[in-house]
């Protein structure tokens, strides 16, 4: 218990010293992502919590097993030779750094990555992994550190420029993802397909709708503009349609109670931040810093 309140002041210092560097109405939020005036603060993150659920490691931890899925960018991919790389990769790399922890990436099928991490096959899933109410009940999370939304992307040769368009047509997701709540969270919308279409992972759903089996993909935005700047950057493919069916937060899921290693990741996120490590990585993916560090 000494450990974990001295942890909570570290955080709680280094939250100060980020506050501190913010000037005033400074909006860290991405595009026309929402921020979370709500999320709630550095005192309250963790009230819910029972610091005895998972024993305290974090004194002779040495590595973290990083779960993810591989076919995920610009999160966590594997590149042409066959190395996972992302922005999400870079930045837990960064983390281990300060640590002085190995990271070992661990590619799990995203449908099991909550039986995986209460097994202890893997220490954390860091993969562009959506903030919802059943993760929140389900693990300990990490601060947001990025914004999101889910969108549909779409041919762009389609007659199909709103949702309302879709009346009829067949929509694909991605099993296991937070795209299935946004369709759940607009029932009118699902109502209104004629067909829903899961797939294991974003890509095979893709070439689904590049081959005309489905009329259009819903995703993760920060995916759909990361595949048309790879693939299509004349944008004469592929399109996104406008309107979003759900805003979303993105962050790390510890085990259940496991507060100790998500404050040292915590800390060390908003250290990133105030020092401009974070927005740096952000940069090389994304051409600007679209991260926020903020309480679930």
């Amino acid at each position: 218990m000494k450990r974990i309140l001295s942890l909570l002041l570290v955080l709680a210092c280094a939250l100060a010293l980020f506050a501190a560097c913010t000037p005033a109405g400074e909006n860290n939020s991405s595009g026309n992502a929402s921020g979370n005036s709500d999320a709630g603060t550095d005192e309250d993150i963790y009230k819910d919590e029972d610091p005895n659920a998972v024993p305290d490691r974090s004194a002779d931890r040495s590595k973290l097993i990083l779960g993810l899925d591989a076919s995920f960018p610009p999160m966590g991919y594997k590149d042409d030779a066959g190395n996972i790389v992302g922005f999400d990769i870079d930045v837990a790399r960064e983390v281990c750094k300060r640590l002085n922890w190995e990271l070992v990436l661990q590619p799990i099928d995203w449908d099991a990555k909550d039986l995986e991490l209460e097994s202890g096959n893997i220490d954390c899933i860091w993969n562009g992994m959506t903030v919802n109410t059943d993760r929140i009940a389900s693990m300990t999370l990490s601060f947001a550190y990025m914004n999101n939304e889910q969108v549909v992307l779409t041919l762009r040769s389609a007659d199909l420029y709103d949702l309302d368009d879709f009346a009829g047509k067949k929509l694909a997701y991605q099993s296991g993802s937070s795209a299935e709540d946004a369709l759940d969270d607009n029932p009118d919308f699902k109502a209104s397909l004629a067909e829903v279409i899961t797939h294991g992972d974003n890509l095979t759903a893709i070439m689904e709708v590049e081959q005309g089996s489905v009329d259009g993909l819903l995703l993760d935005s920060i995916v759909a503009k990361d595949y048309i700047k790879n693939n299509d950057p004349d944008g004469k493919t592929w399109k996104i349609i406008d309107e979003s069916l759900a805003k979303e937060e993105y962050a790390v899921g510890f085990r259940k109670g496991d507060i100790a290693l998500a404050m040292r990741v915590d800390a060390i996120l908003v250290e990133m931040k105030t020092d401009g490590k974070l927005g740096e990585i952000s940069t090389d993916w994304f051409g600007e810093d679209i991260t926020t560090v903020i309480p679930k």
